[in-house]
């Protein structure tokens, strides 16, 4: 049983896409999948297809003792897998559990109870580290890293890196990166190439063969609610996300 925290502080790298179409892949490689949405901006619900208006509860009443995880989990109508969703309101959690005591540990006590119902869960953490973020890495068996193969990559990297090792040393001693992916990779684009080489050589164990391509299909496909399999099944985005579940289960 892996829980995944899909996680880079710097913005529009593609943690979103990925945690909706990996969470797609995997289930219909018939694997049991829960899906958290932690991000208030609550893109993944939206891109899962939920309306956020019609929720009586969301992941931000699950955190605050307001609702059970059990009764906010929604399965998905296009693709299949759970969701906790989310919405602006989890803002308020933002605030809130940081004068908690054992605030860290909040979302660990959660999945406790719901984690053996499940293969894998994948939670989509906003962009940045904030007490959200350091939730789900205290909760979670690995980090899968989405990086857009750019000039500030490794820089943004090695940050996120740092604080993956002070979770491991205060809170979290199994913690473990289980993959960096390259996201929006154009093989025309020198840069991406550059920094593509250079992730290899930093991190030869940790880097997924996958590639993520820039994909006009895969950035459409959250506007109808459905992820880039359901979307566009035999477009290169959709291609690519399987081979990263392929790698994914393959450890199992």
């Amino acid at each position: 049983m892996k829980i995944l925290s899909i996680v880079n502080q710097k913005g529009g790298v593609g943690k979103t896409t990925t945690s909706i179409n990996l969470s797609a892949c995997l289930h219909k490689m018939k694997r049991r999948v829960l899906l958290i949405d932690l991000d208030p901006q609550s893109n993944a619900s939206r891109g899962s297809g939920i309306d956020s208006e019609s929720l009586e509860y969301s992941v931000n009443d699950v955190l605050l003792g307001r609702a059970l995880a059990s009764q906010t989990i929604v399965t998905t109508i296009n693709d299949g897998y759970d969701l906790l969703p989310a919405t602006p309101a989890l803002t308020e959690s933002e605030v809130s559990l940081v004068t908690k005591d054992n605030r860290e540990y909040v979302l660990k006590n959660i999945l406790n109870d719901i984690s053996a119902s499940y293969d894998y869960i994948l939670m989509d953490c906003p962009p940045s580290l904030n007490i959200l973020t350091v939730n789900s890495l205290v909760s979670a068996t690995g980090v899968l890293i989405p990086v857009q193969c750019e000039f500030y990559a490794l820089q943004g990297l090695s940050e996120l890196i740092n604080t993956i090792n002070q979770i491991q040393e205060s809170s979290n001693a199994n913690l473990k990166i289980e993959g960096i992916l390259r996201t929006m990779f154009d093989t025309r684009n020198n840069l991406s190439n550059d920094v593509s080489d250079q992730l290899s050589e930093y991190f030869p164990n940790e880097l997924y063969k996958t590639k993520i391509p820039r994909n006009i299909r895969m950035a459409e496909a959250p506007s109808h609610g459905k992820s880039i399999l359901e979307y566009d099944g035999l477009s290169k985005g959709s291609l690519s996300y399987y081979s990263l579940a392929g790698e994914i289960i393959k450890d199992e």
